[in-house]
């Protein structure tokens, strides 16, 4: 999922480069929310792991 923030941030500078602005924000808006994600869910993953030690 990681992997598809990285993509989705890379298309956001690409377009903005470029000067498509809505793409960019479009694209940007993407990544933020599946950063998020990745995050909340490698948490969980951290606290799963930890409680069944």
């Amino acid at each position: 999922m990681l992997k598809w923030t990285v993509i989705f941030l890379i298309i956001a500078l690409v377009a903005a480069l470029f000067g498509f602005g809505g793409i960019a924000a479009g694209a940007a808006g993407i990544a933020k929310i599946l950063f998020f994600i990745f995050l909340v869910l490698f948490i969980v993953s951290l606290l799963s792991r930890a409680a069944r030690r």
